[in-house]
């Protein structure tokens, strides 16, 4: 058999409707069947389509899978994985169960409307057994297509349903090599996959974190985000109507000063007229230019280390290729009408300022600004104070080009830097570059430096180079 990566769909569909282990149904809302169609159009759909249908009706997809606020969201999705596994179990298992491995593709998606102006995204799934009497294992993907037309972003969902169902029966055992395969035979330029999800017994030990990492790095998806708890989240759903507030940190380790920036910056921004009594999500946002540090793959331990010290935190966690501040403000405001904060110390400003950064724009600076400060985005600085005898530097005092000084100032003028003097004095002077040297130095005053739940958990896993050997 050929390597997966020169298999294109048409092959790919037929090769599961020739392997008798794989039968079950496809159930299809929203645009049509597309993904069924490539399974009928290729031959041989008999061994494998148990069932195919469309609910299309609201009424009738309720009377099927239940009443639902929202039909292109992840709970109706899920309920048609579930009736329609079920289903295929109760009625086929007996007769061929020893067999088949039975599954359920579904999806629920909503495309270009005749007038235009929708967002053009979808959830898909599937539900299988890897062999025959098995457990099911489940893999969920949240899509945006991105074509211009109704009819296109129709095929490239065909397409990548069948990457998908290609992927779960063939792949399963290598979730890297299934992520990867998402988009054969697609770009980027067509589809954004910015949530997936492994679940079930053949993906016991996958960490979705690194699945949701993965994502970013194949320029799949602009960000990925999840939960304390470990669970991936779909941005565009946390975001939807919410405030939202993100502090971009390496956090390596999570330190006291970075928690007393977010809480400092929140009791401001909370209080601001226009987001009082909304609600608000605090991110945490680690860019992958921060997370690559000059190397050209991830340190997955490394990366997993910082999200565990975050989710110890109580830390929702953002992952962004968004280097540049004003494509960050783009991606929130595109999912969110409500207001936009971001979080930063003194040195960030600086470097905000450097006009190098912005060279790739035709208006350079004043462009990325206006960009950046649009819909009364705010920045919220904490001051800088680096050794205990050096004046505090806070946006009042901070010193940046001369040729740029008035553009600081009328920015400063219309409200757009806020100044964090609510904060805590004792945390000035902690920074992540001095916990990781007093780390591998053996010197235990790194602990101060965290809060007790980073402390704990660095010294379980021997994170940063801790060895408890040595240090206790």
């Amino acid at each position: 058999m050929a390597d997966q990566q020169t298999i294109d769909t048409h092959n790919k569909a037929l090769r599961i409707n020739l392997d008798n282990r794989f039968h079950g149904t496809f159930a299809e809302i929203g645009a049509g069947q597309e993904v069924v169609r490539w399974f009928f159009r290729v031959g041989g759909a008999a061994g494998t389509i148990a069932k195919s249908i469309s609910a299309y009706d609201m009424q009738v997809s309720d009377a099927i899978y239940g009443q639902t606020d929202r039909y292109v969201s992840r709970s109706r999705l899920q309920a048609m994985l579930e009736l329609e596994y079920h289903l295929d179990i109760e009625r086929l298992g007996d007769a061929r169960g020893d067999n088949t491995a039975f599954f359920a593709f579904a999806d629920t998606v909503v495309a270009r409307s005749f007038k235009g102006g929708n967002e053009c995204h979808g959830w898909m799934g599937v539900k299988f057994q890897s062999h025959p009497r098995d457990e099911p294992s489940q893999i969920v993907i949240h899509v945006r297509m991105l074509d211009a037309e109704a009819s296109l972003q129709q095929e490239a969902l065909g397409v990548v349903g069948v990457n998908l169902c290609y992927g779960a029966f063939f792949l399963h055992h290598e979730p890297d090599q299934l992520v990867d395969s998402l988009l054969d035979k697609l770009t980027t330029g067509r589809i954004e996959i910015d949530m997936i999800e492994f679940s079930g017994i053949e993906f016991r030990y996958v960490d979705n974190r690194l699945m949701a990492l993965k994502l970013v790095q194949l320029g799949l998806s602009g960000a990925a985000m999840f939960a304390p708890n470990r669970e991936v989240l779909q941005p565009s759903e946390m975001l939807y109507k919410k405030a939202v507030l993100v502090e971009r940190g390496s956090f390596r380790p999570t330190t006291r000063v970075n928690l007393d920036m977010l809480e400092c910056a929140l009791e401001k921004f909370t209080a601001e007229p226009a987001v009082a009594g909304r609600e608000v999500l605090p991110l945490m946002e680690i860019t992958m230019r921060n997370l690559l540090a000059g190397g050209k793959e991830v340190d997955r331990r490394d990366f997993l280390a910082r999200a565990d010290l975050l989710a110890a935190c109580g830390m929702t966690v953002l992952i962004s290729d968004f280097f540049e501040y004003y494509r960050l403000a783009a991606y929130l405001a595109w999912r969110t009408k409500e207001r936009i904060g971001m979080v930063m110390g003194v040195p960030s400003l600086v470097e905000l300022f450097d006009e190098k950064y912005y060279t790739q724009l035709p208006g350079g600076i004043l462009e990325s600004f206006g960009r950046l400060f649009k819909n009364d985005l705010k920045l919220y600085v904490y001051p800088l104070r680096q050794h205990e005898k050096e004046d505090l530097k806070t946006i009042g005092n901070l010193e940046v080009a001369p040729e740029l000084r008035k553009l600081y100032g009328y920015l400063s003028d219309r409200g757009s830097f806020v100044h964090l003097d609510n904060f805590n004095p004792e945390y000035l002077t902690i920074f992540s570059r001095d916990v990781l040297k007093r780390i591998a130095a053996g010197d235990a005053t790194w602990e101060a430096m965290v809060p007790e739940a980073v402390v704990a958990l660095i010294k379980k896993r021997g994170f940063f180079g801790y060895s408890k050997a040595r240090l206790d």
